[in-house]
């Protein structure tokens, strides 16, 4: 595939951050986008909507349609499966984007935060795959995507925040199983995650404020490593747990400078991937 127009994205939480960068960079090729999130009134510490979103990828010259959908709700997620159908006639991408983040230990996640994460990013993922996959299967060139680490049972990953690991790692377990059921379907199941930190609200709101903000990457990395796998043959691609910066280096991007929030700044390795090393822009 040379590019994405005229495929139909189902993206998860895209009114703000990786998700919509991920629909952006979808729009200019002249893409369908399905904004499927939860914000529909503007939030003064969480920009973005999906009315805001829908208009920002129209701008693009890409075609949006916004959905208001809580992915913890099953008829929510079927409803916006079903109006993205009758809308664009079929769904050609999943991207399992939405998430909730605690990084506490054992004794410091309330069991209603243990029950949100677990909710909205491995039981979403599962519930999105299984409303979309009866679609994906009439589809050219079908992929799933979720925003999920690659599989690493260290200690070191689990012991400070189980809950949210484990909810992660599930969805990156979706990946393990789903490649596989449907690879006779010829759909591609594939994980992506990024290098480094990524400039979003979760960053600026709980995970370091502005301070780790300047030593991130732009959503863009992501969007963009997310339109390489897409425009790959998806009966050759799949089961991978992909890492942003490795998909960009194999298309021939080696220069990753622009996706510096700071140029020059040190970056800050995200979570699962962490090294010794802290790499410069």
């Amino acid at each position: 595939m040379a590019d994405l127009k005229d495929k139909t994205l189902f993206i998860t939480g895209a009114s703000r951050g990786i998700g919509k960068a991920i629909a952006l960079r979808a729009a200019r090729d002249g893409a369908r986008v399905v904004i499927a999130a939860k914000t529909t009134e503007p939030n003064p510490k969480l920009p973005g909507t999906i009315h805001s979103a829908a208009a920002e990828i129209e701008a693009m010259g890409g075609h949006a349609l916004a959905c208001a959908v809580d992915v913890r709700a099953d008829d929510q997620i079927q409803r916006a499966v079903a109006q993205a159908v009758s809308t664009f006639g079929g769904i050609d991408i999943l991207v399992n984007n939405a998430s909730a983040i605690s990084l506490t230990g054992t004794l410091a996640t309330p069991m209603r935060r243990f029950d949100l994460m677990q909710q909205v990013n491995v039981r979403a993922a599962f519930a999105c795959a299984q409303a979309c996959l009866p679609h994906l299967r009439r589809a050219a060139n079908p992929h799933i995507l979720n925003l999920s680490p690659p599989l690493n049972l260290q200690p070191k990953w689990f012991a400070p925040h189980a809950a949210y690991t484990l909810s992660k790692y599930g969805m990156s377990l979706c990946v393990l199983g789903m490649a596989e059921e449907f690879r006779a379907d010829g759909i591609a199941v594939n994980a992506l995650w990024p290098r480094t930190i990524i400039a979003t609200a979760a960053i600026q709101n709980l995970l370091g404020g502005d301070a780790a903000m300047q030593r991130a990457r732009k959503p863009g990395i992501v969007a963009d490593a997310a339109w390489h796998i897409f425009t790959r043959p998806s009966r050759e691609c799949t089961g991978n747990f992909f890492i942003d910066e490795e998909v960009l280096k194999t298309a021939g991007i080696t220069d990753l400078s622009p996706y510096a929030v700071t140029p020059g700044a040190a970056l800050l390795d995200d979570l699962f991937v962490m090294t010794d090393r802290v790499d410069p822009a």
